[in-house]
């Protein structure tokens, strides 16, 4: 492989790694909410409309999974499960911004067609 398409591999991979965990429906709105300081499971599946319990579980464990978020366990009774973000976690505020402008732009270009 030549050097030019080894780097331009490198590129669309590092840009599907980032899709693969950031993408999708439901994982930059569960990270908002957490980032807004929703914590608990129950605030966070309230935030975001037409979220399941199912998917907001599977969504949580995957974003752990690859330490944007922590989940604290406490022994009280009830027991006590929180959510928040990690400093790696709070480093997608450096592409959260010019994604949301990026979105807006678009949704306003394509209703000016």
């Amino acid at each position: 492989m030549t050097e030019k398409k080894h780097y331009f591999q490198e590129k669309i991979n590092a840009i599907q790694d980032t899709m693969f965990v950031i993408g999708g429906k439901w994982k930059m709105p569960i990270i908002l909410s957490i980032y807004q300081g929703n914590t608990r499971f129950n605030e966070i599946l309230n935030s975001i409309p037409k979220i399941t319990n199912r998917v907001l579980s599977k969504e949580l464990k995957h974003l752990e999974e690859n330490l944007l978020i922590d989940r604290k366990v406490t022994d009280d009774y009830p027991v006590k499960v929180e959510y928040t973000m990690t400093d790696y976690g709070l480093s997608l505020q450096e592409i959260a911004k010019p994604l949301e402008k990026w979105g807006r732009d678009h949704k306003r270009k394509i209703r000016e067609k």
